[in-house]
């Protein structure tokens, strides 16, 4: 559960001069990965960077290591020419800072140090060769990024090594490095797959914090395990295509795995939106994955988009930065960007508390990005503004939360607008929300509507007026003296909320004393 400091209810961020000093600088980070190289370049450095431009190649430095202890010749030229390329994209899109990573493969190969020459010749820039502890330092800080509650376990899989952090509330703890990277597996097991499941468990079983960190929920990172997830919304038909926050329980992690084990490359290509090339690493993916549950005790698997290149950001982050909710950093963002009216969020955070009593700490802070988000759609033609911003909140890759919740800001914020029954996008929500979060969201909803109607965006006429809410009767209370008097449009929406609470009765109270 999110802590009360983490919500910081919906008091303004720092000013925007006082954030990073880069946060309105592109910058960009490559990560020279031994299956993958890839580029990501985010809008600044910032508490959610957004991707501006992401690309990669499969050149496969790290297959054949195991056994010749070099990179793959082949790979190095595809790697080499994709770096120098990558260079040349930043420079282009005006990159403030671009930081080259290398990881196992290449710190592992005899020529990895001829290989980070040539790539620093090529590119004209550093080259940071990160140790195994400092990538899975790294991996854990990018979960930690997008979601820091997260407790439990990271895995995050490369194509040459395996990284485990055990996450408790304050953050990461125990770590570990293994040579469990399906490239790496690939050369130990010589395609046999119980060779590689005996090879993997004997390394796990050296992990002896793994049986003791917390059952919450293991964080599969890297993009092998990502395919997995895909693979899976694939095979159940679950209806939002979005890796971030897709949880499952433990029992279906198993028997997605087993079903990965049974399944040949052609099988798995017809159930999943797999790249061909992610096929071949698939199997040993899973097996991994396999091993890994049977070492922990994790109740759920929560997939993460964030990783090691997120992680480096979030290091590179001021500490008053690192602070901040993501959820509550991203939509204040957005709303600044976008919104007419970014300062009532506050306002209205205060206004719809009577309608909630008891809420938890994190309905707390989705009321909050609720508010926030409040004003983003009214750019939209008014016939199109609730579909359009339901479906935008469902999509939204500066979103960083699990599905149900994005679920229920789209639902929030489509009622906030005047949603109908029958919307785009209705029934991903009611696949991915209980009735009574359902019944939150549509009150939640048309309480914003409400507010607006009520003060027309000002935040001195918002604050002068009240709600109350008994669990019965509903009240709106509002100044004798108001120069914006009662009409039908607020008399109307007032029943709408009235209805969403399922009140017995629903006013307008003129208040003398205001």
């Amino acid at each position: 559960m999110t802590s009360p400091a983490q919500v910081a209810a919906i008091a303004p961020l720092p000013k925007r001069e006082t954030r990073s000093p880069q946060a309105g600088e592109r910058i960009g980070v490559v990560d020279i990965g031994s299956n993958s190289v890839r580029l990501v370049v985010f809008d600044g450095l910032k508490r959610v960077p957004v991707p501006l431009f992401n690309e990669k190649v499969l050149p496969g430095l790290g297959k054949g290591l195991a056994e010749s202890g070099k990179l793959n010749e082949a790979g190095v030229a595809v790697a080499l020419d994709s770096l120098e390329r990558f260079a040349g994209l930043a420079q282009a899109m005006g990159v403030a800072r671009l930081d080259l990573l290398a990881t196992a493969a290449v710190r592992e190969a005899s020529n990895g140090p001829e290989f980070v020459a040539e790539v620093e010749r090529r590119c004209r820039r550093p080259v940071s060769i990160l140790s195994g502890l400092d990538e899975a330092r790294l991996s854990a800080l990018g979960v930690l990024a997008g979601t820091p509650s997260a407790r439990g376990v990271v895995g995050d899989l490369g194509g040459g090594s395996l990284e485990l952090v055990r996450l408790d509330e304050g953050g990461a703890g125990e770590s570990v490095t293994l040579p469990l990277g399906p490239l790496r597996l690939a050369d130990e097991s010589r395609g046999d797959p119980q060779r590689a499941a005996d090879f993997a468990m004997r390394q796990l079983e050296r992990v002896s914090w793994l049986a003791e960190a917390p059952p919450d929920a293991l964080y599969p990172v890297g993009g092998a395990w990502r395919a997995l997830a895909r693979l899976h919304m694939d095979h159940t038909a679950y209806p939002l295509h979005m890796i971030h926050g897709y949880g499952i329980q433990r029992a279906q992690a198993e028997e997605l795995v087993r079903l990965v084990g049974r399944l040949g490359k052609r099988s798995l290509a017809r159930i999943g939106s797999v790249s061909k090339r992610r096929l071949e690493t698939l199997p040993l993916a899973a097996i991994v994955l396999e091993k890994v549950l049977e070492r922990v005790r994790s109740k759920r698997v929560v997939f993460s988009a964030f990783g090691l290149r997120e992680g480096w950001v979030y290091d590179s982050l001021p500490d008053e930065e690192r602070r901040l909710d993501p959820l509550l950093a991203a939509t204040e963002d957005w709303a600044a960007r976008e919104g007419r009216f970014p300062e009532l969020a506050p306002a209205l955070f205060d206004w719809t508390a009577p309608l909630f009593p008891g809420e938890s700490a994190n309905a707390s802070r989705l009321r909050a990005a609720a508010c926030r988000l409040s004003d983003v759609g009214w750019r939209y033609h008014p016939d199109y503004r609730a579909g359009q911003i339901l479906l935008r909140i469902l999509r939204a890759q500066e979103l960083f939360v699990e599905h149900h919740e994005r679920a229920f800001l789209g639902l929030a914020l489509q009622h906030r607008y005047g949603g109908k029954a029958d919307a785009d996008g209705l029934s991903t929500v009611r696949a991915l929300l209980r009735q009574t979060k359902v019944r939150r969201a549509e009150a939640l909803g048309a309480a914003l509507r409400l507010a607006y109607a009520t003060c027309g965006g000002a935040e001195a006429g918002l604050r002068a007026t009240r709600l109350s809410w008994d669990g019965k009767a509903l009240r709106l209370s509002i100044p004798a003296d108001t120069a914006v008097t009662p009409g039908q449009t607020l008399d109307r929406r007032l029943q709408a909320l009235g209805d969403a609470l399922d009140a017995e009765s629903a006013e307008i109270v003129r208040d003398a004393a205001g």
